[in-house]
Order: structure tokens, then C-alpha cells, then sequence
């Protein structure tokens, strides 16, 4: 198999995003990481392809995730390098609300009064470094110190990162979708690492109208950490789900977005909460009228 790596000197906020948009696409890399060269203090992406990388695919990502043109450079290694390892040595451990996310080859102690999830870099997006996921973890632990969500669901759940934490929390049932099978797998996989797998049930989905989604609504909490033009697509049906009184957290837009999706949910019945931000990225916490 021919290997051959592509790279770019960044920020290490910017490497960490674009390593998560990257792994939210099975069409580019083998893996991505980012890591710090100890001698000079800067941030390196990198993303290991099977074969020549599409330099004007991940070009046109870095100016989506980052809003500018990247420099990357492209270079052969050696197949026989564990490109698995060495992805998962730059990804360092993430707090985000009351939630401490780590890989597997973190080896430190986990911190007292977090509540812990081990989420390994995967074909599938959610690490906790994301500002999306940072946000909705967030948005999620606000919400958990006012209320007890009895029924949940979390749409386009990628790794699972967002139904581990609620069921981890709640001890209830967590009902994760995704459109690519991948992630349903590996969502399967993390919840069974995290001890929740009799929590989450993982299964796949197109939209909202898999029969498994609409025999459970409607919910008290929705959880979607996708994209700006999914959300809006999916605000009425959204609306439909939701209980009255019912939250909806919602990530994956960017800052210049954000008012298009608050104005699709308005009409959908909701009203906004709360808005986070965070870099370029917004989360929203919207509640059903």
C-alpha cells in the first residue's frame, strides 16, 4: 500500500479543528492528528492518505473549518509506521462543562469531580476538541443542573461523545442515529468502553423518520451536532419530535450562520436559550414553546 502524508503548520486550536473535520469525512484520510514540535512550539496537522491525498479537497475544508488558504506539503513514508499510534499521540485530553474526554494512550490520572469519557480517534466525528463538541458538552452540563431529561436523542451522533455523556450522567436511555453506518459501530463500541452500553442504543438513520426515531418521541432533549444546512432542513421535523418545554442543542454552525438556523427553528416552534460561542463555531440551546 502506498502511504504518503500531508501536512501544514498551524495553531494548535486551528490543527485540532481541522483534525475533527477531516474524521467527519471518509473520503480523505486514514487518520489526522496534531501535534507540537517541542523545539520550535508550533503546531504541525497531519493526515495519513492511502495513496496521493486530494490536496484541493482538503484545501477547500481548511478554508471552510478555518475561513483561509492553507499551505500544505505532501510527502511518502513508511508503510509500516503505525499511523493508528502516532495519530492518537497529539490528541491531548479535553474538559469541556463538567466532562473530561480522553484517548486510550492517556496515561495520567483522571481528574476528581469530572465525569470521564474515552473516545478514541475513530472514522467518525466527535474527539472533544471540536469547538461543536466542546460547546454542546457545554450546553449539556448547563442544562443537566436544571433539569432531568427522561427521554433523549442525539442525531448525526458520530463517535457517540454527546449520548455517552447524557447517559453517563442520567443513567437513562440514549437514542443515537447517524447516517453512516461507521459511526453507529463505533458509537456501539464507545459506549461499551464507557460502561454505558445498555444505555445507548445506536442505530442508522437518514433525517428523522426512521420508525425507531418517531416510535420513541417525542423527546424532552435533542441533541444534533451536524451542519448549518442539515439543521434547517430538519427544523420542522425537529419541532415535531420535541415536547413542549423540550431543548434542542444544537452545534456544527459557524458564527455567520447562526441567525438562519435560530429564524428555521423559530418557525418551527422553538425559542432561543442560550448561544454559545466559541472561536468561529456557535452552539444553540433552543426550547420548545
Amino acid at each position: 500500500m502506498s502511504v504518503e502524508q500531508l501536512s501544514a503548520t498551524l495553531t494548535k486550536e486551528q490543527a485540532y479543528a481541522l483534525v475533527d473535520a477531516v474524521m467527519e469525512r471518509e473520503d480523505l484520510a486514514l487518520t489526522a492528528s496534531a501535534h507540537e514540535i517541542e523545539e520550535t512550539g508550533e503546531w504541525v496537522f497531519e493526515a495519513t492518505c492511502d495513496g496521493a491525498p486530494d490536496v484541493d479537497a482538503f484545501a477547500e475544508l481548511a478554508n471552510q473549518v478555518l475561513g483561509g488558504a492553507v499551505d500544505f506539503s505532501v510527502e511518502a513514508i513508511d508503510p509500516e509506521i503505525n499511523w493508528v499510534a502516532k495519530s492518537l499521540e497529539g490528541l491531548a485530553p479535553v474538559i469541556a462543562g463538567g466532562f473530561y474526554v480522553y484517548g486510550s494512550h492517556e496515561t495520567g490520572p483522571i481528574p476528581e469531580g469530572l465525569t470521564p469519557m474515552k473516545i478514541d480517534a475513530a472514522q467518525a466525528f466527535g474527539t472533544g476538541h471540536h469547538e461543536t463538541t466542546t460547546g454542546c458538552l457545554e450546553a449539556v452540563e448547563m442544562l443537566l443542573q436544571r433539569t432531568t431529561p427522561k427521554s433523549v436523542v442525539d442525531i448525526g451522533t458520530g463517535t457517540g461523545v454527546l449520548a455517552i455523556a447524557v447517559a453517563k450522567r442520567l443513567g437513562g436511555k440514549v437514542l443515537a442515529t447517524d447516517i453512516d453506518p461507521i459511526a453507529v459501530v463505533t458509537t456501539v463500541e464507545n459506549a461499551q468502553e464507557n460502561g454505558v452500553a445498555d444505555n445507548v442504543d445506536a442505530i442508522e438513520a437518514t433525517g428523522l423518520e426512521h420508525s425507531e426515531i418517531t416510535a420513541r418521541a417525542p423527546y424532552d432533549l435533542v441533541l444534533a451536532n451536524i451542519l448549518a444546512g442539515p439543521l434547517t432542513e430538519l427544523a420542522p421535523g425537529m419541532g415535531q419530535i420535541t415536547q413542549p418545554g423540550g431543548t434542542a442543542i444544537l452545534s456544527g454552525i459557524l458564527n455567520t450562520q447562526a441567525d438562519g438556523v435560530i429564524a428555521a427553528y423559530e418557525l418551527a416552534g422553538f425559542q432561543l436559550v442560550d448561544h454559545l460561542k466559541r472561536k468561529d463555531w456557535t452552539t444553540l440551546v433552543l426550547e420548545k414553546r
